[in-house]
């Protein structure tokens, strides 16, 4: 299986991220990792196919039904989304269909498919069965939505062709191919665009189990040996995402080459190398505290409005609100009421024990 990737067009605009927490589920500056290389360097930790893909049983097993059905007929893969936050494997689980299939997986985002002729010049040069990966889907224009109507039902690429009175319209065959789009929003994708998707599975954050397999996986892979406390305590502290826990893994690493650990690596280190970086037991940095903080110190546990936190902060509402705040949620240690935040129980014994 070949990785394809077009970087076609300008990326739009994007809000303000707070630069590079270690725990941030999204995409950063060496997550990208490109599969085809060995598996013996950093960025061959991507699983290649649905039996090394850990976790996710319910996804797997129905696209694992429906990939063996598609090439039991001599059939293309029906169109596939992915949603879910981010950090939990769509890009990874679109390179295992490719590769299970047996085709290229041609890989793009929607925010580099700006201008019509980006998403044709993609469509035009499919060969038949090929996989395109379109990430962050819900971001795609309107003209780019309108032109993958008829490519995915209809196999048709229809192009206006002149302006004016002169206008006409031509459409081009196209192969068969599966459309596989990701995004942490599905619902900001038009009906339209949703409804020619066959197949909509969401992901899931992973149990600890799953975590503490997947962190022992990488670990082989790195070479690094790690003892089950070691990988547990990772587990515990990456927010239930393999990404983050892949990044932890390798934080950990640098440390142990530091310090020239000779034998295998246990909790301590980990601890040691994790507190470095400001991460507790429970996955919080120090953006978590400091927004927790902020509500029981100066607001006496809240509630208090989004502005009035983020002002106190110095960040941008956007940002607290789709960034730091997600993962307090999930936790309980946070909650949103009509009035403003409040600093739950559970968050306010996790801060009087750290």
């Amino acid at each position: 299986m070949a990785i394809v990737s077009s970087s076609a067009g300008s990326p739009r605009p994007r809000k303000e991220r707070e630069p590079n927490r270690v725990v941030d589920a999204a995409r950063q500056p060496g997550d990208d990792l490109d599969p085809a290389v060995p598996a013996s360097r950093d960025d061959g930790l991507r699983p290649r196919c649905l039996r090394d893909y850990i976790g996710q049983r319910e996804l797997k097993q129905v696209l694992g039904i429906a990939v063996k059905a598609a090439l039991g007929r001599g059939d293309v893969l029906d169109h596939v989304l992915l949603y879910g936050p981010p950090g939990l494997g769509k890009t990874t689980m679109a390179m295992v269909l490719a590769e299970e299939l047996g085709v290229k997986c041609r890989i793009t985002s929607a925010p580099a498919l700006e201008r019509p002729r980006d998403i044709v010049g993609l469509l035009v040069n499919l060969q038949p069965r090929e996989l395109l990966f379109i990430d962050e889907i819900h971001r795609l224009s309107r003209v780019a939505e309108e032109l993958l109507y008829p490519a995915m039902e209809d196999h048709r690429l229809d192009l206006t062709v002149g302006k004016g009175s002169t206008a006409r319209t031509r459409s081009l065959d196209l192969p068969p191919f599966t459309l596989v789009g990701a995004t942490t929003r599905a619902g900001a994708l038009s009906s339209p665009l949703r409804d020619r998707f066959g197949l909509i599975q969401r992901l899931e954050f992973y149990g600890l189990d799953d975590l503490r397999s997947i962190v022992e996986r990488a670990a082989g892979l790195l070479a690094l040996d790690l003892t089950a406390d070691a990988c547990a305590e990772i587990a515990l502290r990456c927010r239930g995402t393999p990404r983050i826990a892949n990044r932890l893994l390798r934080r950990v690493r640098d440390v142990a080459c530091v310090r020239d650990c000779s034998g295998p690596i246990d909790r301590l280190l980990v601890d040691e190398a994790l507190t470095l970086h400001r991460v507790d037991g429970r996955g919080l940095d120090a953006s978590d505290r400091r927004l927790l903080e902020l509500l029981l110190q100066s607001h006496g546990g809240g509630p208090a409005g989004l502005d009035t936190l983020a002002a106190a902060l110095g960040e941008d509402p956007s940002t607290l609100e789709s960034v730091v705040e997600p993962y307090l949620l999930q936790l309980g240690f946070l909650q949103r009421t009509p009035r403003g935040r409040v600093v739950t129980a559970a968050g306010r014994d996790h801060l009087a024990a750290a």
